[in-house]
């Protein structure tokens, strides 16, 4: 099981940057902004040659690599640059000319669902909170909702207090999966009980304290791909099940 208690995200600041390293930025970057997401998102080229850039070298070198026209390169290049998305990593010499080299600003970017405006995923579009897809709209909302908060952290120079926890289990029945659940729903009570305070006051109002939201969630592992899909299907013929918490009883 695997627990974390802090964040180090990294967002793109309005202005190019310079990279000294010799490989990618460490960490992911949040793609907010619509326009940066149109840059990346504009040719398929672009992804490939991001993930090229993952260590430093020349748009001459990525083309060659990838066997096509420097030109062709070059111009995405520039794209990706002008979005943010590529650091200048250096210059190298080549026979009589210098290389300007760039490197990716990060080693995995996500795409935020606020690019989708009001066509982000909302969890209360679902009825059926025991859903795979009501699960999906808390994961957009949590993205949503999370990175606002990165951005102000970090305008003041501040780390973000997150914590999230990752593991994988195995049920051999329904009933052992819902006896788990049941009992970790109760222990989710009680704990938030005996350690948060109120999330609002009796008027309605927002009581003391920052609020912070807790989310839930358990699904099925992909199959690996030598999985036949008939033995995923009966792995997963019960409903997952998510619970989420806002309030302190």
């Amino acid at each position: 099981m695997r627990i974390t208690r802090s964040g180090d995200w990294k967002i793109p600041s309005t202005r190019p940057r310079q990279v000294s390293g010799a490989a990618a930025g460490s960490g992911l970057d949040l793609v907010r902004e619509p326009a940066q997401a149109a840059i990346l998102l504009h040719h398929p080229l672009r992804l490939k040659i991001l993930a090229a850039l993952l260590e430093p070298d020349s748009a001459t070198g990525v083309a060659r690599r990838m066997k096509l026209p420097r030109q062709t390169v070059n111009y995405h290049v520039r794209e990706l640059a002008r979005a943010r998305l590529l650091a200048r990593a250096g210059r190298r010499r080549r026979r009589h000319l210098f290389e300007q080299c760039y490197v990716a600003t990060a080693r995995g970017y996500i795409l935020s669902p606020e690019l989708l405006g009001k066509l982000a995923a909302d969890p209360a579009q679902v009825a059926d909170t025991l859903s795979a897809k009501y699960l999906l709209g808390l994961a957009s909302k949590l993205q949503s909702e999370l990175a606002p908060s990165v951005e102000l952290a970090a305008a003041t120079g501040k780390r973000l207090a997150t914590l999230s926890i990752n593991t994988e289990l195995r049920f051999t029945s329904p009933e052992q999966r819902a006896a788990f659940t049941e009992e970790l729903r109760r222990s989710i009570i009680e704990v938030a009980g005996r350690h948060s305070s109120p999330f609002s006051n009796s008027d309605g109002s927002a009581a003391e304290g920052r609020p912070f939201r807790l989310v839930v969630g358990c699904y099925p592992i992909p199959p690996a791909k030598d999985l036949p899909i008939n033995e995923f299907a009966e792995q997963s013929q019960y409903p997952s099940k998510t619970a989420t918490w806002r309030e302190s009883p």
